[in-house]
């Protein structure tokens, strides 16, 4: 007994601890994954929300060719001939029709990639809550009850909120 609390219970609060921390780190590194990956396909170039258009590293300007609202993308295209023309190309493109950039409007919310990692956190603290609850099953003295317990009920209510957040479909599955 640690302070009153059996082993077994100490243990199985120190191990769904460790499940609810590994699946909020999941979180924090799949959203920071995300947000690098984005930008490596589309390094040196910069986005100008305002005139909504991407300015690419020679200087030129990238403007809206066509959207997919399927899909939400919104595609933009640089001149053929400013591309053709320019000393940059071949590190930048190798089409003779212009640099083309697609523009992700869905979030890292909506993504497809954020419901993989969110269904990985989401079967972890569901296994931290069943050894929880298994345990507040098996335990039964006051002690161990109210250790369980203080650890199950946040643990449910972030495994309930994470499920809200999967939602319906993303675009485009």
């Amino acid at each position: 007994m640690i302070s009153g609390i059996h082993l077994e219970v100490a243990l199985a609060l120190g191990y769904a601890l460790f499940l609810g921390a590994v699946a909020f780190v999941l979180e924090l590194l799949a959203r920071q994954s995300h947000k690098r990956s984005r930008s490596y396909a589309n390094s040196g170039f910069v986005f100008f929300k305002d005139m909504d258009l991407w300015e690419c590293p020679a200087g030129r300007q990238l403007t809206r060719s066509d959207a997919d609202h399927r899909r939400n993308v919104v595609y933009y295209r640089a001149p053929a001939a400013a591309c053709n023309s320019c000393s940059l190309k071949n590190n930048c493109t190798d089409s003779n029709e212009g640099r083309l950039i697609e523009h992700r409007l869905d979030s890292w919310i909506e993504s497809g990639l954020h419901r993989f990692h969110r269904g990985l956190s989401l079967v972890l603290l569901f296994l931290a809550a069943l050894i929880l609850a298994v345990e507040a099953v098996r335990f039964s003295a006051p002690r161990d009850l109210l250790a369980l317990v203080s650890l199950l009920v946040p643990a449910t209510i972030v495994l309930t909120k994470l499920c809200a957040s999967l939602g319906a479909d993303p675009p485009g599955f």
